[in-house]
């Protein structure tokens, strides 16, 4: 056997291969453990006292196991710029919207939508009945949604 030649073990057998070929091999070899295990494998580091200093988790994990962890599989809950913009945008809108209504009709909303307010509440507040603070509630609701479209 050359001095430059490797043995490799395919199907059971012992196969002679040139150096090249076993680098080539090995690389690949080493290519799949990783993926077949190294990926999948959850790690520790340990501290020099020797205690779990951080466990480093799989770089893939199954859906079974995201479901029975309960875990997020995208953990930043924090707005995306676009939902950002389209908030504002929506915000403004009302706004422009709540803008045309009569100084009455906003102390309404703003007592009902803003400050928590039920009609019960606010129409003691007014001296009136509930069903009148009800029905004019409906009627701006509705002059909003004509606004808004």
């Amino acid at each position: 056997m050359d001095d430059n030649k490797r043995k490799l073990w395919v199907n059971g057998q012992f196969i002679e291969v040139s150096e090249e070929v076993y680098q080539v091999y090995m690389q690949g070899d080493r290519k799949m453990r990783y993926f077949e295990t190294d990926l999948k494998t959850e790690r520790t580091m340990l501290a020099e006292d020797g205690t779990v200093q951080r466990i480093i988790p799989s770089r893939e994990d199954s859906l079974d196991r995201l479901m029975d962890d309960n875990a997020r599989q995208f953990s930043d809950a924090s707005e995306s710029v676009e939902d950002a913009v389209l908030r504002k945008m929506a915000e403004d809108e009302l706004h422009r919207a709540l803008e045309k209504l009569t100084d009455e009709e906003y102390a309404l909303v703003y007592a009902l939508f803003f400050e928590g307010k039920t009609e019960r509440a606010y129409a003691k507040e007014l001296g009136v009945a509930q069903v009148t603070v009800h029905k004019k509630k409906q009627r701006i609701l509705k002059m909003l949604k004509e606004i808004l479209k």
